[in-house]
């Protein structure tokens, strides 16, 4: 069975974005290896985890437990469940720290998101962490980056070459339209920190959109046209596109995940069931993963 490194922040990262794609590969019997900055435990961004906050009475005492909208917004149920399992496991309470990180000892790694800047930025701009991600495209080992994990492999710059990992390839992230929505969504219910939704924002002069995640990342290809969208004629075009419906166990339909060699990437928490499957068959054919 393979070994599987994911590096996450100390804190801020999505929770299903982790839990999911920890829960699928080792119910199929690989290890899940965490790594962490300071190889503590980390935590998961609260606010997906238990909707709290994400409602227009968010910042009161006492009300900001009755969750409406936050329900809809936070980690889904089976979700949550799994954050929880993951929460008391010892792989996730006893990560390694990035420094100690060797890419020789793992069979792939995923790259989770998360959008929460507090935390997030951190992991983001990490050298160490991007350094990870070159280590592992070198040696062309499975590659799985989620929503705003795919910005890690955005900025990991070959010395040689200038170029990122994603350099020539068809790859999918969190697209414009669903960052613009959540921010705008929040801009209301969260009047008050309107800018949650947005990891970095422009800055003057800048057109709109143009520090969203679609845009890096599409900075980093070869061409703009490997940045790949549902196309509008996918007969499930309006479940994919929705941002309001999210694939499970047993209905991948609603996911829109793109694989290009050793490299599969996804949009949105909505894509981790669909992510983590076709990640782990990657793990499965590729002819480095121990048996």
């Amino acid at each position: 069975m393979a070994n599987v490194l994911v590096p996450i922040p100390a804190t801020d990262f999505d929770p299903t974005e982790v839990a999911i794609p920890w829960r699928i590969l080792t119910a199929r019997r690989h290890t899940v290896t965490f790594a962490t900055p300071n190889g503590k435990a980390g935590n998961a961004d609260a606010l997906m985890v238990t909707g709290r906050g994400l409602d227009l009475w968010g910042f009161i005492p006492g009300l900001r437990n009755l969750v409406l909208v936050g329900g809809v917004l936070r980690a889904n149920a089976d979700a949550r469940a799994a954050y929880s399992a993951l929460a008391a496991s010892p792989e996730f309470r006893e990560p390694q720290r990035w420094a100690d990180v060797r890419s020789d000892s793992f069979d792939g790694v995923i790259f989770p998101g998360g959008h929460r800047a507090r935390g997030m930025r951190a992991y983001l701009e990490s050298p160490v962490v991007q350094q990870m991600a070159l280590d592992f495209a070198r040696d062309a080992k499975p590659i799985g980056a989620i929503c705003h994990g795919v910005l890690v492999l955005a900025r990991s710059r070959d010395p040689e070459t200038g170029h990122s990992p994603l350099f020539g390839r068809k790859v999918t992230a969190l697209t414009w339209a669903f960052e613009r929505s959540a921010a705008s969504l929040a801009g209301v219910t969260r009047f008050w920190d309107p800018h949650y939704y947005r990891t970095y924002r422009e800055e003057r002069g800048q057109a709109a959109g143009h520090m969203s995640v679609q845009a890096e990342v599409t900075r980093a290809l070869q061409s703009p046209s490997d940045f790949k969208d549902v196309p509008a004629d996918d007969p499930q075009f309006k479940r994919k596109s929705s941002g309001l419906v999210r694939d499970s166990v047993g209905d991948d339909t609603p996911a829109w995940v793109v694989r290009d060699g050793n490299l599969i990437t996804a949009r949105w928490p909505g894509d981790a069931h669909a992510f983590a499957a076709q990640f782990e068959d990657l793990i499965e054919q590729s002819e480095g993963h121990r048996p």
